[in-house]
């Protein structure tokens, strides 16, 4: 530990606190993204996953690929971090997650969503979001086997849809670290 542990983490630091955080992960997690066209929102998707460990994106409808330029100012290159899959039609991307082992929970605003904090997502979840006029398409919610929302206090109804992913997903990473030591903090460690 240095002298000041306040002073900004270097490259090196960085990327041995980040493959710690790897090490401490087990759960699969994936993506779908259904006609989301928004190149820039695609870009954002794919660089959240990426800082995530999302294990796969798959696309859907009418989904703008990270390979758009414009996403890719905003991706950065971090989609070759994540294996994607070009876009399909939303019931073949749902039985592909399945069949890889994924639960399939939409994050949508519907009679049945339960809020985010409350939705299952332990084990190997396959989270989907929908495109940035209409959401999810009704095709999408009745293939998923679940689906939840973001509550919201303020006067706006809705997230973006980049936002609204790395809030999912970040809800996801953090219920599967809760509870345990952050990296440093075990028994045994430098800095304990």
């Amino acid at each position: 530990m240095t002298a000041n542990p306040r002073r900004q983490l270097r490259p090196t630091d960085v990327k041995r606190l980040n493959r710690t955080w790897r090490r401490n992960t087990e759960g699969r997690l994936a993506l779908i993204v259904e006609s989301v066209t928004g190149p820039f929102n695609i870009g954002s998707i794919f660089r959240t996953a990426a800082a995530f460990g999302v294990d796969r994106v798959w696309l859907a409808g009418n989904a703008t690929p990270p390979t758009n330029p414009k996403a890719q100012k905003t991706a950065l290159g971090t989609d070759r971090l994540v294996a994607w899959e070009e876009p399909v039609p939303v019931a073949e991307a749902v039985r592909a997650a399945r069949a890889d082992g994924f639960t399939v929970v939409a994050i949508e605003l519907t009679g049945d969503a339960v809020p985010l904090h409350e939705a299952k997502l332990d084990g190997d979840v396959c989270l989907v979001v929908g495109g940035e006029d209409h959401g999810c398409s009704p095709a999408l919610l009745e293939a998923a086997d679940a689906v939840c929302y973001i509550p919201q206090v303020g006067r706006v109804g809705s997230l973006n849809v980049a936002v609204a992913t790395a809030i999912a997903v970040g809800e996801v990473r953090r219920r599967e670290w809760a509870g345990r030591p952050a990296p440093g903090d075990e028994p045994g460690s430098p800095a304990s």
